[in-house]
């Protein structure tokens, strides 16, 4: 869903008390609305019926694992942004999750400091807010080529049909379009996408190799979203036709 702006409605799953108690005390103290769930299938029925802006969810759960919770709340169509927790630190379970969707990534353990600050970045991100836009992203719809990006919105759209991008595939996805020609590392991209300098460069991977499946004719050899390599990624513009 779609943060409004108000106070956030913010569920942890996660079956140490606690682990659940430090974090729920953390974002209450940030002026968030925590609940609780100590299991997957009760964090799987609070959040099809709970309506949060955002799921604090861990992987290793009891009766069913925090990935299938959130499979299943995707078949539900319940689009609550999601930050993973696990004591797991595999690379394979971050792209899982990253490829499932999820916003933000934190292993075992963990700042509580830290974690507020990345759900307070996913937070802020989803809500659009016009002061958090750059210059370049004052306009609502941006173009290029066959693309077309709603800033505001959150949306993007291909010859007219929506791409369906994840929060961070679309945040992505816009300020790459409203930088081209700019080589950016991943170190870089955590930074300005994600808002954390403390991110694994390997979610800015993820995230691209998803975005190329998406907007590239041909996702194995990108023309738009290319590699630089040893330096980053570049978005190369879209060519204007001439009259």
């Amino acid at each position: 869903m779609e943060y409004d702006g108000g106070v956030p409605k913010i569920l942890v799953v996660d079956d140490d008390s606690t682990v659940r108690g430090v974090v729920a005390d953390y974002l209450k103290a940030s002026g968030m609305e925590v609940d609780q769930a100590s299991d997957g299938l009760q964090g799987l029925e609070m959040a099809r019926t709970g309506g949060y802006d955002l799921l604090v969810l861990d992987l290793m759960l009891p009766h069913i694992d925090g990935l299938e919770v959130f499979r299943r709340l995707r078949q539900s169509q319940v689009n609550s942004a999601v930050v993973m927790l696990t004591a797991r630190g595999e690379e394979a379970d971050r792209i899982l999750g990253f490829e499932l969707g999820a916003d933000d990534y934190l292993t075992k353990p963990f700042s509580p400091r830290e974690l507020v600050l990345r759900i307070q970045s996913v937070l802020r991100r989803g809500r659009g807010a016009e002061d958090e836009q750059s210059a370049e992203e004052t306009r609502q719809i941006v173009e290029d080529g066959d693309l077309a990006l709603d800033l505001k919105a959150g949306k993007a759209s291909r010859d007219g049909q929506p791409l369906g991008l994840t929060l961070r595939e679309h945040d992505l996805l816009a300020f790459l379009v409203t930088h081209p020609n700019e080589v950016f590392s991943r170190e870089k991209l955590m930074v300005e996408v994600w808002g954390s300098e403390y991110g694994d460069p390997s979610t800015v991977t993820v995230h691209v190799r998803r975005l190329r499946g998406k907007i590239e004719a041909d996702a194995s050899a990108p023309k738009r979203l290319v590699t630089v390599w040893g330096r980053g990624y570049r978005w190369e513009p879209a060519e204007t036709p001439e009259n």
